[in-house]
């Protein structure tokens, strides 16, 4: 329930006189959406304990695929459950679009207290991948720049590294999980955890190009690399990516 109304018109009862008009309530997704904000951060820049990611400006088809999974139990996160587990598919779909739409800057990246052998193995990792172990460049999917490709996949930068050092945890243990084929949690379990160290290093390291916007495609194969199947939710009828 949002209590947000009530609140004013209490404040307004105790406070107001008497022959004041009521204080207007502003019907917009931008206020229907102030609890996804408490966690996230003020227009979902994303929360400075870390934990919390950065949701503005991204893809519309993974931030309503990420909804779908708190609320179907693919990830695993209480308050999240509760809050999405009464909504409609369309719903979801108008949050999803309502934070991609946010172009908002991103804030400075902190510098990585690692090694320079471990940035360089992150940067391997992250731009070329390790063909001889089959791991997949992280720029594969997630575009040349690693802002992400329209609508489903999501950037990596501007993302702290506790944040991707648990998400990638969660994919090796299961805790997290996508529709099948599953390809990050192919991907996570392929990397040991001295790899996983090195890349999200690297990635929270990284500044963010001057167009953060997803690409519109991703990269064409690189020689000797092949192409990773990932299953989706899909979308509801009369919405749009």
């Amino acid at each position: 329930m949002n209590l947000r109304p009530l609140l004013l018109l209490a404040a307004w009862l105790l406070l107001g006189p008497a022959d004041a008009a009521p204080p207007a309530f502003e019907d917009s997704i931008a206020q229907r959406t102030l609890a996804c904000t408490a966690c996230h951060g003020k227009e979902g820049r994303a929360a400075a304990d870390g934990y919390y990611p950065r949701i503005a400006g991204k893809p519309a088809g993974y931030l309503y695929h990420q909804l779908l999974n708190f609320r179907d139990n693919r990830r695993h996160y209480g308050l999240m459950t509760q809050m999405v587990d009464p909504l409609s598919d369309a719903y979801l779909m108008e949050i999803a679009q309502y934070f991609s739409s946010l172009d908002l800057p991103y804030p400075l990246p902190q510098p990585s207290s690692a090694g320079a052998e471990v940035l360089r193995r992150g940067q391997q990792l992250a731009v070329q991948g390790d063909a001889a172990r089959q791991v997949p460049a992280c720029a594969q999917c997630h575009g040349a720049a690693l802002t992400g490709v329209a609508p489903n996949i999501p950037g990596l930068l501007g993302l702290p590294r506790d944040y991707l050092n648990a998400q990638l945890g969660a994919w090796r243990t299961g805790q997290r999980r996508a529709h099948a084929p599953d390809c990050m949690a192919a991907v996570a379990t392929q990397l040991a955890p001295e790899d996983i160290n090195a890349v999200t290093n690297w990635l929270a390291a990284q500044p963010l190009p001057a167009d953060t916007h997803p690409a519109g495609a991703m990269l064409a194969l690189r020689p000797g690399a092949r192409a990773i199947a990932c299953g989706s939710a899909p979308q509801p009828a009369g919405t749009r990516p």
